[in-house]
């Protein structure tokens, strides 16, 4: 037996956000009348999710009882398990899938990455009504694509406190990897306290669950590598600016507890091959708030799928992929036993399974990576990473600059006033434009020198000595079509303030926004900018979204897409269906602080 580390301690905002709260309300009752309800409520199935082979499929969302850290908790389960049962479709199947609600509030399943009518979406107020306590609805839909995809509720926090479940779909054709064996790596974050009782914990005080704060320590370190001077600078940078370089989550180990595929890092959860065999792993992140990087010591990863679609294969030791996000490997083991190893973004924690060839191995469990923090690159663009760390020329805080002169809403972009021989949509726009909407108490920072360097994996995966996969890597296995160009640009700007908890699109929180228009069949390019120091995985419901160069070069075919601090990424989007669409951050809690949209195609 090989030693392992220790596990960390974790043992209309008017309509919509009315069905968020109530939402949330019902997920904090359970362990409140948990004395009253435990003898009746049965324990959750959790391990290994049973699989539902369709094309009709029966759902049952009820409260069930769990206990991953040794305290007695009420979660919210699909048919009793956690992870809900795996769905199983044929590309070209028309499903139909019957979900009957025994929850006392409503309830509602959104399919993650799927195309379909609008209506058939999931998200109470925006594509339905929802499911009313003791009702059954109905979803119905044709299948016309095939992968790796998963299900998830859109109410409240069930999501977070049980409700997810993988969905492939295989294709009409032989896949294009074959192998011989295939596996679900379903990774997730669960919190014994109230999931409601956590958010207004950040609502009052952001950092409340960050324990990498800067130092004492850690100000001597500065001054022993850069002098005095430049420590002071520094410190004195991130104070003008109200931040916090270690702000890399909300969340960390100290209230979550993850998961592989509904089993804690301690229960070991185990795939079986042999010998000669190729393996492939569909990766899924279905955490609530978790930037998961994953990774098998010792075992390349050929990376033949992202979110769902095949692209051009890719051979990494690591990955960064958010909450919505999905990536299917293919690996080739030899040895006995090797680690899948899911450590968090703030390295407060991680989860981690076992590859081998038969029950009770194990394989070396790394030791967490260094905590890094943010650099000013991070958090200023281009600029922070021209000066480095010496700005002691700048006196004021560099990343709120007042950009009045240009500071029209810029929801649509108009590009007649450039100077290109060719159609000025030809490509992305490098021209930064601030919202007007973005000058206000809920955005701390404005980047006016973003970078859109698709092929940086983010901090803490820097030359750290693996081949970590960027966006820039990947390249779809079907090309994408480039014939035409896009008819218009939709810039939005991603916002927030971690001092007053608050996010948005271009300052916006979702309460106070209009929706982005978008007409069916017509070709627009989205250029998001990330404008916080927070990492988000982006999710635009009922369209494709063809993630694109800054030289108009179209890469893969994504559905969530991980934007990195003061970075702007562009991808064209075509809208098949008229309707009502969500389009948010896909880390629970920024979505339901207001990093939401609604999308409305006519």
């Amino acid at each position: 037996m090989h030693k392992r580390p220790p596990l960390p301690h974790s043992q209309s905002r008017r309509q919509l956000l009315q069905s968020l709260i109530l939402g949330s309300v019902a997920s904090a009752l359970p362990s409140t009348t948990l004395g009253a309800q435990s003898n009746t409520i049965a324990a959750a199935a959790r391990g290994t999710a049973p699989v539902i082979h369709g094309p009709v499929v029966d759902l049952v969302v009820e409260q069930a009882l769990v206990n991953f850290t040794g305290q007695t908790r009420i979660a919210t389960t699909i048919n009793g398990s956690i992870p809900a049962p795996t769905l199983k479709f044929r590309e070209g199947d028309e499903v139909t899938i019957r979900v009957s609600n025994r929850l006392q509030v409503q309830t509602s399943i959104h399919w993650h990455g799927i195309i379909l009518p609008f209506h058939m979406d999931g998200v109470p107020s925006i594509s339905f009504d929802g499911i009313p306590p003791g009702e059954t609805f109905t979803y119905r839909f044709k299948l016309e694509q095939s992968g790796t995809y998963w299900y998830h509720s859109h109410s409240g926090f069930q999501e977070m406190t049980g409700m997810y479940g993988a969905l492939i779909i295989e294709p009409v054709e032989d896949e294009v990897q074959p192998v011989e064996r295939d596996y679900i790596v379903q990774l997730s974050d669960w919190t014994d306290e109230e999931p409601l009782r956590v958010f207004n914990k950040l609502k009052i005080q952001s950092d409340m669950y960050n324990f990498n704060q800067p130092t004492v320590g850690d100000f001597f370190a500065d001054v022993a590598n850069g002098g005095i001077g430049l420590a002071m600078d520094k410190r004195r940078m991130w104070n003008q600016m109200r931040m916090n370089p270690t702000d890399l989550a909300d969340l960390s180990a100290h209230t979550l507890t993850f998961l592989m595929n509904g089993s804690p890092a301690d229960a070991n959860w185990t795939a079986i091959f042999k010998p000669g065999e190729r393996v492939r792993l569909r990766i899924i992140n279905a955490s609530s708030n978790t930037i998961f990087d994953v990774r098998i010591p010792g075992l390349p990863m050929q990376v033949v799928q992202a979110d769902g679609q095949n692209v051009k294969p890719v051979s990494v030791d690591e990955f960064r992929f958010g909450p919505g996000e999905t990536y299917d490997v293919i690996v080739a083991p030899s040895d006995d036993a090797y680690t899948i190893f899911a450590q968090s973004m703030d390295r407060s924690g991680y989860v981690r399974g076992t590859l081998a060839v038969r029950a009770n191995l194990e394989a070396s469990v790394p030791r967490i990576d260094t905590f890094e923090q943010l650099s000013m690159a991070d958090m200023m663009g281009d600029m922070g990473a021209m000066a480095g760390m010496d700005h002691s020329a700048h006196t004021a805080p560099i990343a709120a600059v007042d950009h009045s002169a240009h500071a029209a809403p810029a929801a649509t972009v108009d590009h007649s006033g450039h100077n290109m021989a060719e159609d000025p949509l030809a490509l992305p726009s490098k021209t930064v434009r601030h919202a007007s909407t973005e000058y206000g108490a809920s955005v701390d920072a404005r980047i006016d020198t973003p970078r859109s360097n698709l092929d940086d994996p983010g901090v803490g995966l820097r030359n750290n000595g693996r081949r970590v996969l960027t966006l820039a890597d990947l390249r779809s296995l079907e090309p994408l079509d480039k014939s035409k160009t896009p008819s218009r640009e939709i810039e939005l700007h991603l916002t927030g303030n971690m001092e007053r908890y608050s996010w948005s699109f271009d300052g916006l929180e979702f309460g106070d926004s209009t929706p982005v228009h978008m007409r069916k069949d017509e070709l627009v390019r989205v250029i998001l900018q990330n404008d916080t120091m927070m990492t988000h995985p982006m999710h635009l419901h009922g369209m494709w979204s063809d993630i694109e160069n800054e030289n108009g070069e179209l890469l893969s075919r994504q559905h969530t897409i991980l934007v990195h601090p003061a970075q702007r990424i562009s991808f064209l989007a075509t809208p098949r269906d008229v309707g009502q669409w969500a389009w948010h951050c896909h880390l629970m809690f920024h979505m339901d602080a207001g990093m939401f949209r609604k999308v409305i195609v006519s």
